[in-house]
């Protein structure tokens, strides 16, 4: 089994470990005169590195059989701690949302649940159904009326970004298993439609999409992050500053070291160190899709399409995150894949990677 193992892969997310670990070290190292102090929010960040290898390991040494017979159970799940959340004396209230529940000194992240709960589900409703989604709306309704109901429980906490993740990967996990094109725009502008009306509907999604259309109107408002991650940018140049040598990090640009890290990556390792981070992460990225590739042509249906959601819960993450910190999308509080402090958003691309370890370690054992 061990000869399946995609060395190449393993070595590129330990290297991307490496250098998130490197990087939120310094973002953080300003918070050094802080109550918390940059030892122990990176020995944090070092425990999130940890429980997320474990959880990489624990999924690529559980059979894929389990994940297929638990999928729908699993989705019953989410929806139960979805619910939970919202629950006054039940959760954590941070910022105005109610997104953590808190036990002892753990903090769960539901949606971050909900990212790796739907790739499941999907995978395993469309190994069962992948012919017939084809057909017409009823097969391919029946999966997105739970994934939607989902998504309206995290629109309540609020968590705008994590529902976009969710239905951007929905949809092409639906488009791959053979979904009609004109069944698939009109799911598509419908999620779109509701999203946007969502966005003008709400003050603080209004003031985010004013920031985005000219965030120098609002620089020291709605816009103040996304400027000064601008102003980062600029001074990055080609060669960056040099590691640790960023200004803006230094109480400038808030969440520096988690939604925002990638503004540190360009101010101080430049545009090159910048797009060698990219290319690393895209190259991820690639060699999933290629092994979900492979895996769907065995006709091994439900390893491919838990393959290709995992490739794709990434790669929308990492599209976004980048999109956010260079202005070409409005703000989401997304981290960047394996690279961002955030424990739970680190531990579930950690355990989606090794679903697709395992996707590749059991060739022919599962339909």
């Amino acid at each position: 089994m061990t000869r399946n193992l995609d060395s190449a892969l393993l070595m590129l997310w330990l290297v991307a470990l490496t250098i998130g670990f490197v990087m939120v070290a310094s973002a953080s190292a300003p918070l050094a005169g802080a109550a918390t102090g940059v030892g122990p929010f990176v020995a944090r960040h070092g425990v999130y590195v940890i429980v997320g290898i474990a959880a990489c390991a624990a999924c690529a040494a559980t059979p894929l059989r389990f994940w297929q017979a638990m999928h729908r159970p699993m989705m019953v799940l989410a929806l139960v701690i979805a619910v939970v959340v919202l629950i006054p004396g039940l959760s954590q209230v941070v910022n105005g949302a109610r997104r953590w529940i808190t036990i002892g000194p753990v903090s769960i992240q539901p949606a971050e649940i909900g990212k790796f709960v739907v790739v499941v589900y999907l995978a395993g409703y469309l190994s069962r159904n992948h012919e017939a989604v084809s057909r017409g709306f009823v097969e391919l309704g029946r999966p997105l009326v739970m994934v939607a109901v989902l998504s309206l429980l995290y629109l309540m906490q609020p968590d705008f970004g994590s529902v976009v993740v969710i239905a951007a990967v929905s949809a092409g996990m639906l488009f791959i298993a053979g979904a009609r094109i004109w069944h698939f725009l009109v799911v598509l502008a419908v999620v779109g439609g509701v999203l946007a009306l969502l966005t003008v509907t709400q003050p603080y999604r209004l003031e985010r999409m004013v920031a985005f259309l000219d965030p120098w109107s609002v620089a020291f408002d709605s816009g103040y992050q996304l400027t000064q991650a601008l102003i980062a940018f600029g001074r990055g140049d080609w060669l960056g500053l040099g590691l640790g040598e960023g200004i803006q990090k230094a109480f400038y640009l808030t969440e520096a070291h988690n939604d925002f890290i990638f503004a540190v990556i360009v101010e101080e390792l430049g545009l090159i160190g910048a797009t060698a981070v990219l290319a690393l992460l895209a190259t991820i990225v690639v060699r999933i899709f290629q092994t979900a590739g492979e895996t769907l042509e065995r006709e091994r249906y439900f390893a491919g399409f838990l393959a290709y959601g995992a490739g794709l819960t990434i790669g929308v993450q990492c599209l976004i995150n980048v999109g956010v910190n260079t202005g070409t999308l409005p703000t989401k509080g997304l981290t960047l894949p394996f690279v961002s402090f955030g424990g739970n958003s680190l531990v579930v691309c950690c355990a989606l990677l090794g679903l697709v370890i395992r996707s590749r370690l059991e060739p022919g054992r599962t339909p």
